[in-house]
């Protein structure tokens, strides 16, 4: 065993997780977890508010996301354990509250994720199946009927192997190359109109600057999923040594994708009609190969929204399991079914969070939200880094220069205030979620300290905190 994996190796009350991932399946957990609904639900949407320079706001938000990626970089392999963001809180801060409070707001991200994940698998089931969905009831009555199967599988207990997330990987990969392929073939024929690409059509008169840093804390929605990877730290074959190129390679995989996906897209189909419905890609499709059986399209737009939802449920209902038993949720909340060994009560009352998610608010403000509240967590985890550079520990890691996490913080902190021009539904969303989050908290701790004479013992590396995936 090397330096760096000695380096990994769990405490003795801590059994070590068996590590299979090599830099190749690592890689594909990065680009399949950074891909999905963002790019393919919400290009209309950032197209709407920056017009036909949709490309920017994605390079702006790909290289926020790459100097946090340094951040969590220096953590991992400074800490190579499960855990993620929680645990470098903890560890810098040592704040009982503060680490709750960012826990719960990565299980909120997952949940706005995946509820707009199923608002655009409704979209694009009834594009799949040719039926007329010009009526919003029958949309919202779908994306409902999702969540709910999606709790159903999740009671079941069906999990999701590194094996599965290859294939899944593979099919989301292959809509956003079909994507490119179609625009590069079109624009090859001279068909589309490169001009828009520099065209800023901003709503209400706006300046390009403020439409481009609105555009930006939207499309950020589709960059966020590496910092997941940082959870298969204990399970990764030398952590230390692979984590840093491989995250890096992933992330630029996914932002050269993006971006030529945002020039085929407005190359082909108008920002203003490019803004209308879920279904933006589709558009674009059907404008560059008239031929193209969309059918297939939709379904692997479906297939790929469907896996987003399915795994951030899967992870938000854990989430609160794991914090019950560390005493900072209520204890109902742990109870499992005795068959399928599942978290029936955690899964219940995410799926009923989604359900009024999915009822409250429109893709683009869930989007907006998932977007926030993990700006607000990369803020903290930049901020974490800088703290953490007193705790030494023996063996190498990779090292941020500094000024990287410093602009982390002062990017992520602007573009999840108001300056940025975010939507006020997205801090009415987000504010909602965590008032929920701490009223449980507060009802946790009153039970733990009157009712049942204990203190909570939190450790936040027993549980997986998760973030969204796209």
């Amino acid at each position: 065993m090397s330096e760096s994996s000695s380096a990994a190796t769990t405490t003795e009350d801590r059994p070590e997780l068996k590590r299979v991932m090599g830099p190749g399946l690592l890689l594909l957990f990065v680009v399949g977890d950074i891909l999905g609904t963002g790019v393919y639900a919400l290009t209309g949407k950032v197209a709407g508010e920056v017009g036909g320079a949709v490309w920017l706001p994605f390079l702006c938000a790909f290289v926020v996301a790459m100097l946090t990626a340094t951040s969590y970089l220096e953590l991992v392999t400074k800490y190579p354990k499960a855990g993620g963001a929680a645990v470098y809180t903890h560890k810098a801060f040592g704040i009982h509250f503060l680490t709750f409070l960012l826990t719960f707001a990565v299980m909120c991200s997952g949940l706005t994720s995946a509820s707009s994940a199923s608002k655009a698998f409704s979209e694009n089931f009834f594009k799949a199946v040719q039926i007329d969905s010009s009526h919003g009831s029958i949309l919202m009555l779908t994306a409902l009927a999702f969540m709910a199967l999606i709790a159903l599988v999740n009671l079941r207990g069906v999990g999701e192997s590194v094996k599965a997330n290859v294939v899944l990987t593979l099919i989301e990969l292959s809509g956003l190359l079909i994507v490119i392929g179609v625009g590069a073939w079109a624009l090859a024929g001279g068909d589309g109109d490169t001009s828009r690409l520099t065209d800023f059509s901003t709503p209400d008169g706006e300046s390009p600057f403020s439409a481009v840093t609105a555009a930006t804390a939207l499309a950020f929605f589709a960059m966020v999923g590496f910092e997941d990877s940082v959870n298969m730290a204990e399970e990764t074959k030398d952590p230390v040594k692979i984590f840093p190129k491989i995250m890096l390679l992933g992330l630029s995989i996914t932002g050269v994708i993006y971006i030529l996906v945002a020039i085929s897209a407005v190359a082909l189909v108008p920002p203003d009609e490019l803004n209308k419905g879920a279904t933006p890609l589709l558009k674009v499709i059907q404008a560059g190969a008239p031929g193209f059986p969309l059918q297939v399209f939709a379904w692997i737009t479906m297939f790929a929204v469907a896996n987003s939802a399915l795994i951030n449920m899967l992870m938000a209902s854990r989430l609160l399991y794991g914090m019950s038993h560390e005493k900072v949720l209520p204890g109902p909340l742990g109870r499992v079914l005795h068959k399928r060994r599942t978290p029936w009560v955690a899964i219940l009352f995410t799926t009923l969070l989604a359900f009024f998610l999915i009822g409250y608010a429109d893709l683009a403000a869930l989007g907006g939200t998932t977007a926030f509240l993990l700006l607000c967590v990369f803020a903290i985890v930049n901020v974490a880094v800088l703290v953490l550079r007193r705790d030494h520990v023996e063996h190498k890691h990779f090292h941020a220069p500094t000024v990287l996490p410093v602009l982390g913080v002062v990017l992520c902190v602007y573009l999840a205030s108001p300056l940025s021009g975010r939507a006020s539904a997205d801090y009415e969303i987000a504010g909602w979620l965590m008032l929920v989050g701490v009223g449980l908290w507060a009802i946790t701790w009153l039970l733990n300290k009157y009712v049942f004479n204990r203190t909570a013992d939190f450790d936040p590396s027993h549980f997986d905190s998760s973030g969204p995936v796209n």
